[in-house]
């Protein structure tokens, strides 16, 4: 069961020249997955740093404490499980002072993907599941998909997926529904199928890829998820501490440039006033004005790679008396 949370992590190379962990450094993984990543930021600060790991899955879970144990068994580790969006109830429960380095590499992880009871993958028949978390989450893509309303799914699919016939889709599901629940995915997939012209269908990749992340991000309220998360690392972070996000699609690049961008602002009150009345201070520095993408040789050789996006920021010393952050 292990074996299947070994992946290829995403632009390996980039994140450690970004985070530049140092040995005796805290460095945090909010997305441990397959624990790529993490392995080679705790070889980085071991023996005396800490390299903590935050996964709302078992399995995940259980796969990186066996292959943490087994390449670097002189690092000094802590698990931890849940969702990155409760980082702040995680750190606090573990006890945890600060932070140097954090790392965010989002979206579903391949192992996920693989596993077809899990429900994420549109090529094998499996229940619509789509739960990161199975054991705590409620909500199931089928539950979405046949309790939700047209007008909701059609909003769904075009916000969360770019899907340029949504409506069609929304359309299509309600109609099938009437008839017989939706149950699986390869169901789900028929339904969109007939729901989008041929023409287009022989472009653009599987014709069920942006509904079937649309309904991901739905069912795990994963961008909610992501501006929490990420408002809590830069909180957690030490002074001079990086924090490195990885995302895979442009809803997801918004909210890192938003929340960057927003932390990073000074002083906003008007030029002619002569002193500072707003408060505003910078609490990060861009590091990336632009987000960096994966080389041509990453791409060859990791399809998955192709997508990603990178943005990297660096905490500030706090001032004595600076603004809230929300």
């Amino acid at each position: 069961m292990t074996a299947a949370y070994r992946h290829v992590p995403v632009m390996l190379a980039e994140v450690l020249r970004e985070l530049d962990p140092q040995p005796g450094e805290t460095v945090c993984d909010c997305t441990l997955g397959g624990a790529g990543h993490t392995v080679e930021l705790a070889r980085r600060v071991a023996p005396t740093g800490l390299s903590i790991g935050i996964d709302q899955d078992d399995m995940a879970l259980a796969a990186a404490s066996a292959r943490l144990a087994r390449e670097v068994p002189q690092a000094s580790t802590l698990l931890l499980k849940g969702n990155f969006g409760s980082l702040d109830e995680l750190l606090l429960e573990a006890e945890v002072p600060g932070v140097d380095c954090f790392l965010f590499d989002l979206g579903v992880s391949s192992p996920q993907l693989d596993i077809p009871e899990r429900g994420f993958s549109y090529h094998e028949d499996a229940p619509l599941d789509m739960r990161m978390n199975p054991g705590k989450d409620t909500l199931t893509a089928a539950e979405v998909v046949n309790t939700y309303n047209e007008a909701d799914l059609t909003r769904i699919l075009r916000a969360y997926g770019d899907e340029r016939y949504a409506a069609r889709i929304a359309r299509r599901i309600t109609e099938a529904r009437s008839k017989a629940p939706i149950e699986t995915t390869l169901q789900l997939v028929e339904v969109i199928k007939a729901a989008i012209p041929a023409a287009a269908r022989r472009h653009g990749g599987h014709p069920a890829r942006r509904t079937f992340q649309a309904l991901r991000i739905e069912v795990n309220h994963e961008l909610d998820v992501l501006d929490r998360g990420l408002r809590a690392a830069i909180r957690w972070a030490n002074p001079g501490g990086r924090i490195c996000v990885i995302s895979y699609h442009s809803l997801e690049d918004r909210i890192v440039k938003h929340v960057l961008t927003e932390l990073s602002r000074g002083c906003t009150c008007p030029p002619d006033l002569p002193v500072c009345v707003c408060g505003n201070v910078p609490i990060v520095e861009v590091r990336t004005r632009r987000p960096l993408v994966a080389s041509d040789e990453e791409v060859a050789a990791n399809p998955r790679s192709r997508s990603a996006l990178m943005r990297v920021a660096v905490r500030l010393d706090a001032p004595p008396e600076g603004p809230q952050m929300s």
